[in-house]
C-alpha cells in the first residue's frame, strides 16, 4: 500500500473514533449526519458491517434523508457489495433523481448496466453503459472496461471486441475477458460463419485467453468445449481437469464428462458423471436429457422416461414438446410386449434410476468431495494422472460400481438374467483391477482412476439425440424481492463481520475471467441459435444463489456477526418468504452474508434491536422505522410536511475525509401566488433545496415509490367484481353529461358503453379490412407473431409452464398482405373446425388434470399474426374515417377543448392520433398503462369479439412487483398476468366482453390487457379529462418514468405551459399544479440561465416553430424545455441534436463544443405566469 493510502486510512480511523467518542458523549441526542458521516468513513475503510449500520441510524432519526444524494449513494454501494441488487438499484436511481448532476453518477451508470444485464434487462443495461460512456468524470473503470461491458449484439459485439484487442497498453484482464467472450461467441452463435472457421478461431482466442489469464476456470471449459465439439476428446479431458483446478466444479461439467465417456462407450462411467451432474443442480436440464438417453440406449425405457421427466419440470428445458413427444412414444412401447422402446441397446445394463436427492449426503460422490473440500486439494485428488497420460481404463470400478456390486452380491439368489450379467462384468472389472494393481505397486506406479470434473452450461451442438441444452453461461439466478416501496435497509445484527473490499468485489464482477460477465442467464451468446437458455433454475428452497454473471469475491475467512444477535425473533416464514438476490462467490455455495441478507432482508424493518452504548460501535442503537415515506400516488398532493431544515450537500463518500456538520436554515419554499418577478427573485437566493432542479411535483416531497396495495385488502368474493356497463339507446343517450362524468368518475377503473355505434349511427365500415384495403393498400402494419392460448392463461412455448412474460416477434407487412392473412386464417379454421369437432373436450379434460402433472398438449401452440399500431392519422389519407369519429360525444373525441392531449400542439402516434389494429382469434394486447397514465377509447369494429382485463390503478404498485418478481419491465416489458397470482394478492380484476359497436372506456391508471376471441379490427386512442385527478396521476408518472429512467410520451412541462396560455382553469387543485409545473420550470430556466451567464456562456435565439415536437434529451431521454443543449457540430450541419445540462455537462464540464439554443425568452414566460389565474366555477357543463 503506498504510503498516501496508508495515511488516509489513518485519518479515516482517527475521524471514526472521533465520530464515535462524539456519540457516546451526546447520550442519545446525537445529530443525524454524525451517523451519516460515520457511515461514509467506514465505508471507505470497507468496514461493512458497520457502515450499513450507521447509515441506519441516520436513516431512522433523519426523516428527509432522501435529499441526500451522498448516503444514498453511500447505502447503494453497500447494497451492490452485498449483491442486494433490487435494493441497490432503488438507492441508484434515487441518486440520480434527486440529483442528476451527482459527481458520481458515472460510477452509479456502470452499476446499474451491470445490475440490469444480470437481470436480463438488456435495453436498461445498455442504456445506462452509454450514459456512462459518455461521462468525462472520473471512474473506477477505464474507457476500454466500461466498452467492454456494453457490448450485447452478436456482430457489433463481435466487432467491438475485436476493436478493443487493438487498444494499446490494455489490462490483461480485460484482453483475457475479452478473447473468452470473443472465442465462446464463434462457437455458439451459427451466424459468425461456418463451423470449421468458427471452432478453429474460437481455440485460437481460448488459447491466447489463457495465455493473458492462465487461472480462468472458465475459459479452460471453454477450450474443452471446443475440442469435444470437434472431437479432440483426450483435450479436451486435459481442459476439464485445468478447469477443475482453477475453479470449483459445476454440474455442467459433470455433463460435458458423461457426454464424452458415452462417446467412448464407457455407459458406467458416463452414469456416474450424469449422476454427479444431477446432484449438484436437481433442475439440469440437459444431464437428464442426456441421463434418459443413455438409460435409453441400455433398453431402460422406464427409467428413461423418469429423467426425460424430470428435464421438463426444468425451467432451462426449451424443447419440451419434443421430449413429451418421446415420453408418450416411450410409454406406448412400454405397453406393448416385447418392446424395446425404440432403443437400440448397447448390451449393457444400468442400475436403475433413483433421485440423486436420496443420495444427496453421499459424501463417497465425486461430485460431493469436490464441494466439500478445498478447490486447489480435492483438484489434486481427482485428476492426478498427468496431462500427456489417457484416461483411465473402462474396467476401473468406481464407488458406486463398488456399492452396486455389494448389492448385487447380496441378492444374487434374485437377480434377474441382466443383472447377473451386470454382476459378472463387475467382478471381472474388480479382478482386473487387483491385477492391474499389482503389477503398478511392483514398478512403483500408481495410477488414480479418471475423475469426473465440472463443467458449463450445456452443448452448443448436442453429441447426443437428446442432448445437452445450448449453454446458458451461469446459473441459479433468482430476482429479489422488495421489502416495500423504500430504499430497505438490512438489520445491523444479520451483516458478517469480515468482507471483502468492494473494490476487489467491483472488479471480480466486471472482468472475472473465471466466471466473467457472460455467466448470466440471458447471455445472449448462449445456444448455437443465439437463444437465451438458462443452465439451471432457482432452488427450491427459496435461498440465495450463485448470482449470475456478477460473482462476488471469497471471504478471506468466516463471516461472524459484528453485532451480538437481537433478543426479537421473526417467525419463520416472514423470514423465507423474502429472497434477496444474492451473488454467492464464484465457485462456492452461498455465502453468509448473503445468507444473513436473505434471512433477515423483510424482517429488519419490523425489529428493533435493544439500546446498546459501545465504543467500537456506535451505530448499534435501534433500527431505523418501517413506515416509508409518501408513496406515489401520495407525492403530488402538497400532503408533504414542510422542514425548516435543508440538508447539508455533502461530498461523495470517496472524498469525505473531515466531518461536516448540518446547518439549520429557514424555509426556502417559494409560494405560488407573487409575481413572477418576486418569483425570479426569490429563486436567486435558492439552491437545489435537496430537490431535483426538473422535479415538477410539489415541493418537499420524496422520489416517487410504488404505492402499497389499498387496505384493508379486499374479501375473495369481490375480486371479480361486475364491469360497469352503459346501454344507449339513442343519441341523446349518448350526449347525455352523466355519461361523462360516470365514465371519469376514479371508482369506475372501466365502463362498457353498449350499442354506441347504433345510437349514434357510426359507419363501422369504414374500418373494415375490405374498406382498408381499398383506401390505402400499401400503408404499413407492424406484426407481432404471438402463440394461441386461452385468454385467461399464458403458458410458454410448450405449453407446461405458466408464466408472465408474454412473448411476441416483431415484424413489419402491408394492410393488403395482412388482409389475406386475416382472410386465409379464418378460412383455415373453418377447415379445422369440420375436422376436429372433438378437440375441445380434449383440451377441456386435459385442463383439469393435477398440476404436478405436465401439462399435455398434442402439439406446439399454434402461432399468430396481430397486425397493431397501425397509425391512421394522417387526414388526406383517411379522411372519410377520422371525420366519422367526430360524431362522438365531446368527452370521447381524439381533439377537443377539453382534452388534454389536445393542447400538446404536435402529434404523439397512438395517443392524440387514432391507431388502427387487425385481429385473429388469439391476438393480445399485453398488459399496460396508458402512457403517463392517461384515459384511453377503444371501438371495437368487428364482426367478431375481444375479451378484456382490467385491474383498478391503485394496484398498479402490487402489478410492477409481479413484473419485478418475474424478472420483466414493468413499462417497457411484455407481460400477461397470471389470475391466480392476481386472485392470491387480492387484487380485483374486471373481466368483460366486448362487442362490435361498443365503446370501452379505460379510466385514468387503469391496467390492462386483452385478446380477441374472433377476427375482428379495432381502433383506439387517448383522452386526457381536465380534472385535478388526471394532471396529478400524469405528474406522477412522469416523475416515476424519470426516476426509472424512462421516456414519457407525453411532455408534461410543455403541456402544462400551454395549458396556461389556452385554457382557464376553475378547479383550484388543477390550477395549483400546474402553476406549481410553471414555477419550477421558471426557476430551473433562471437557474441554468444565471450559471450559462457566469461561465461566460451566451445562448443563441431559436424560435420554436408551430407545430414543433417537444424536446427530450438523446442521451437520458428527460424532456428539455426552453433551453436546448446542442452540440456545435451538429448546430453546424443544422441538426441539433438536444441534450439535457446535466448530460452536456458529463461531456464537458465548461460546455466546450456546446451551443445552448433558447426558445423562449423570459420576458414571454413570466407573462404567462402572471396571466394564469384561478377562474371562476362553472356550475354546470356539457358534453
Amino acid at each position: 500500500m503506498c504510503f498516501s493510502c496508508v495515511m488516509l486510512n489513518v485519518f479515516l480511523t482517527q475521524a471514526v473514533r472521533c465520530y464515535e467518542s462524539l456519540i457516546l458523549k451526546a447520550e442519545g441526542k446525537v445529530d443525524p449526519e454524525f451517523f451519516c458521516q460515520l457511515g461514509h468513513f467506514n465505508l471507505l475503510l470497507e468496514e461493512y458491517p458497520k457502515a450499513l449500520s450507521a447509515y441506519q441510524r441516520y436513516y431512522s432519526l433523519q426523516s428527509d434523508y432522501w435529499k441526500n444524494a451522498a448516503f444514498l449513494y453511500g447505502l447503494g454501494m453497500l447494497y451492490f457489495h452485498y449483491n442486494a441488487f433490487q435494493w441497490a438499484i432503488k438507492a441508484f436511481q434515487e441518486v440520480l433523481y434527486i440529483d442528476p448532476g451527482f459527481s458520481r453518477a458515472k460510477e452509479i451508470h456502470l452499476r446499474l448496466g451491470l445490475m440490469f444485464k444480470v437481470n436480463t434487462d438488456y435495453e436498461s443495461s445498455l442504456k445506462h453503459f452509454q450514459l456512462a460512456l459518455i461521462d468525462s468524470n472520473h471512474c473506477t473503470l477505464s474507457k476500454a472496461e466500461s466498452k467492454y461491458c456494453t457490448h450485447i449484439s452478436y456482430r457489433a459485439a463481435k466487432e467491438a471486441y475485436e476493436s478493443l484487442l487493438q487498444t494499446e497498453d490494455l489490462p490483461a484482464q480485460v484482453k483475457a475477458a475479452t478473447l473468452q467472450q470473443l472465442g465462446w461467441m464463434h462457437h455458439t452463435v451459427e451466424q459468425l460463419g461456418d463451423k470449421a472457421n468458427k471452432d478453429s478461431y474460437a481455440i485460437q482466442c481460448l488459447q491466447k485467453s489463457l495465455e493473458a489469464d492462465p487461472n480462468s476456470g472458465q475459459s479452460w471449459y471453454f477450450l474443452g468445449r471446443c475440442y469435444s465439439s470437434i472431437g479432440k476428446v483426450q483435450d479436451a479431458f486435459i481442459s476439464y481437469r485445468q478447469s477443475i483446478d482453477k475453479s470449483e466444479a459445476s454440474a455442467d461439467t459433470w455433463c460435458s464428462i458423461g457426454v464424452l465417456y458415452q462417446q467412448q462407450n464407457q455407459p458406467m462411467d458416463a452414469l456416474q458423471a450424469y449422476i454427479c451432474a444431477v446432484q449438484l443442480d436437481h433442475s439440469h436440464a440437459a444431464a437428464w436429457m442426456d441421463l434418459g438417453t443413455l438409460y435409453e440406449s441400455c433398453n431402460q425405457p422406464q427409467d428413461a422416461i423418469k429423467c426425460y421427466v424430470n428435464a421438463t419440470r426444468s425451467k432451462a428445458c426449451s424443447n419440451t414438446p419434443a421430449l413429451a413427444a418421446r415420453i408418450r412414444y416411450l410409454q406406448a412401447c412400454k405397453a406393448q410386449p416385447g418392446s424395446s422402446g425404440g432403443a437400440h441397446g448397447s448390451g449393457q445394463s444400468l442400475p436403475p434410476h433413483v433421485s440423486p436427492l436420496d443420495q444427496a449426503e453421499d459424501q463417497s460422490s465425486p461430485a460431493k468431495k469436490k464441494r466439500t473440500a478445498s478447490p486447489a486439494k480435492s483438484s489434486t485428488e481427482s485428476w492426478t494422472h498427468s496431462s500427456a497420460q489417457p484416461p483411465a481404463p473402462n474396467w476401473y470400478p468406481s464407488p458406486q460400481k463398488l456399492q452396486l456390486l455389494e448389492q448385487l452380491r447380496v441378492n444374487r439368489a434374485s437377480l434377474k438374467p441382466l443383472q447377473l450379467q451386470m454382476l459378472e462384468q463387475l467382478e471381472a472389472q474388480l479382478s482386473a483391477m487387483h491385477q492391474q494393481q499389482m503389477k503398478q505397486s511392483s514398478s512403483g506406479q500408481i495410477r488414480a482412476s479418471l475423475p469426473n470434473g465440472p463443467s458449463l452450461p450445456a452443448h452448443p451442438a448436442p453429441l447426443l439425440a437428446n442432448g445437452p441444452q445450448p449453454p446458458s453461461v451461469g446459473n441459479n439466478h433468482t430476482p429479489g424481492t422488495r421489502t416495500n416501496g423504500d430504499v430497505p435497509y438490512l438489520h445491523p445484527n444479520t451483516l458478517p463481520h469480515n468482507c471483502t473490499s468492494p473494490g476487489d468485489t467491483w472488479r471480480s464482477q466486471r472482468l472475472n475471467s473465471t466466471q466473467g460477465l457472460q455467466k448470466g442467464p440471458g447471455s445472449h451468446w448462449a445456444g448455437p441459435n443465439g437463444d437465451r437458455t438458462l443452465s439451471s433454475s432457482a432452488s427450491a428452497d427459496g435461498g440465495p444463489h450463485n448470482q449470475v454473471g456478477l460473482p462476488a469475491t471469497t471471504p478471506s475467512e468466516p463471516a461472524v456477526n459484528h453485532l451480538s444477535s437481537p433478543s426479537s425473533t421473526s417467525s419463520p416464514a416472514s423470514s423465507s418468504s423474502q429472497t434477496v438476490t444474492s451473488g454467492a462467490p464464484h465457485g462456492t455455495g452461498p455465502t453468509k452474508e448473503s445468507a444473513a441478507l436473505q434471512a433477515n432482508g423483510s424482517t429488519a424493518a419490523n425489529h428493533h434491536s435493544p439500546d446498546r452504548s459501545s465504543a467500537s460501535s456506535p451505530a448499534s442503537s435501534p433500527s431505523p422505522r418501517c413506515a416509508a415515506p409518501a408513496a406515489v400516488n401520495g407525492s403530488g398532493g402538497g400532503a408533504c410536511s414542510e422542514d425548516s431544515r435543508s440538508p447539508l450537500k455533502l461530498e461523495p463518500p470517496e472524498l469525505c475525509i473531515k466531518a461536516a456538520f448540518k446547518q439549520s436554515r429557514s424555509s426556502s419554499t417559494v409560494s405560488i401566488y407573487p409575481t413572477s418577478t418576486d418569483v425570479l427573485k426569490a429563486c436567486r437566493n435558492l439552491g437545489k433545496n435537496g430537490l431535483s432542479s426538473s422535479s415538477i411535483l410539489l415541493n418537499k416531497c420524496p422520489p416517487p415509490r410504488l404505492p402499497p396495495p389499498p387496505s384493508p385488502p379486499l374479501a375473495k368474493d369481490k375480486l371479480n367484481p361486475p364491469t360497469p356497463s352503459i346501454y344507449l339507446e339513442n343519441k341523446r343517450d349518448a350526449f347525455f353529461p352523466p355519461l361523462h362524468q360516470f365514465c371519469t368518475n376514479p371508482s369506475n377503473p372501466v365502463t362498457v358503453i353498449r350499442g354506441l355505434a347504433g345510437a349514434l349511427k357510426l359507419d363501422l365500415g369504414l374500418f373494415s379490412t375490405k374498406t382498408l384495403v381499398e383506401a390505402n393498400p400499401e400503408h404499413l402494419v407492424e406484426v407481432r407473431t404471438q402463440l394461441c392460448q386461452p385468454a385467461d392463461e399464458n403458458w410458454d412455448a410448450s405449453g407446461l409452464k405458466k408464466q408472465w412474460r408474454c412473448e411476441s416477434i416483431r415484424s413489419y407487412t402491408t394492410i393488403s398482405t395482412y388482409a389475406q392473412y386475416q382472410a386465409s386464417s379464418f378460412q383455415e379454421s373453418l377447415r379445422e373446425e369440420n375436422e376436429k369437432k372433438g378437440q375441445k373436450e380434449l383440451s377441456d379434460s386435459e385442463a383439469t388434470s393435477s398440476e404436478t402433472v405436465p401439462r399435455r398438449r398434442k402439439g406446439p401452440f399454434k402461432q399468430v399474426k396481430f397486425g397493431t399500431n397501425i397509425d391512421v392519422s394522417d387526414e388526406k389519407k383517411w379522411k372519410l374515417q377520422l371525420q366519422e369519429l367526430s360524431k362522438l360525444p365531446a368527452f370521447a373525441r381524439v381533439v377537443s377543448a377539453g382534452n388534454l392531449l389536445s393542447h400538446v400542439g404536435h402529434s404523439i402516434l397512438g395517443m392524440n392520433t387514432v391507431q388502427l389494429f387487425m385481429k385473429v382469434p388469439g391476438s393480445r394486447t399485453p398488459g399496460h398503462q396508458e402512457h403517463n397514465n392517461f384515459c384511453a377509447v377503444n371501438i371495437n369494429i368487428g364482426p367478431g369479439d375481444c375479451e378484456w382485463f382490467a385491474v383498478p390503478e391503485p394496484y398498479w404498485g402490487v402489478m410492477s412487483e409481479f413484473c419485478e418478481k418475474n424478472n420483466i419491465n414493468f413499462l417497457k416489458g411484455s407481460w400477461w398476468p397470471n389470475l391466480e397470482d392476481l386472485y392470491e394478492a387480492n387484487v380485483p380484476v374486471y373481466r368483460f366482453i366486448q362487442r362490435p359497436g361498443d365503446l370501452v372506456w379505460l379510466n385514468t391508471g387503469t391496467v390492462h390487457w386483452g385478446q380477441a376471441i374472433g377476427w375482428c379490427n379495432n381502433i383506439s386512442w387517448s383522452v386526457g379529462p381536465l380534472t385535478a385527478y388526471q394532471y396529478k396521476l400524469a405528474v406522477e408518472r412522469y416523475e416515476w418514468n424519470k426516476l426509472q429512467s424512462v421516456k414519457s410520451m407525453v411532455p408534461m412541462v410543455h403541456l402544462s405551459w400551454n395549458m396556461a396560455r389556452n385554457i382557464k382553469v376553475s378547479d383550484h387543485k388543477l390550477f395549483e399544479m400546474i402553476k406549481f409545473c410553471l414555477l419550477r420550470t421558471l426557476k430551473q430556466c433562471q437557474t441554468i440561465k444565471e450559471a450559462l451567464v457566469s461561465a461566460g456562456k451566451e445562448t443563441v435565439w431559436h424560435r420554436r416553430s408551430r407545430d414543433e415536437p417537444a424536446h427530450y434529451c438523446s442521451i437520458c431521454e428527460v424532456e428539455v424545455f426552453n433551453l436546448l443543449f446542442v452540440t456545435s457540430h451538429s448546430y453546424s450541419r443544422k441538426s441539433c441534436v438536444v441534450q439535457c445540462q446535466d448530460c452536456a455537462r458529463k461531456a464537458s464540464s465548461e460546455l466546450d463544443g456546446f451551443v445552448v439554443l433558447q426558445q423562449f425568452r423570459m420576458e414571454d414566460l413570466m407573462q404567462v405566469y402572471d396571466q394564469f389565474s384561478l377562474a371562476p366555477a362553472l356550475h354546470s357543463s356539457s358534453s
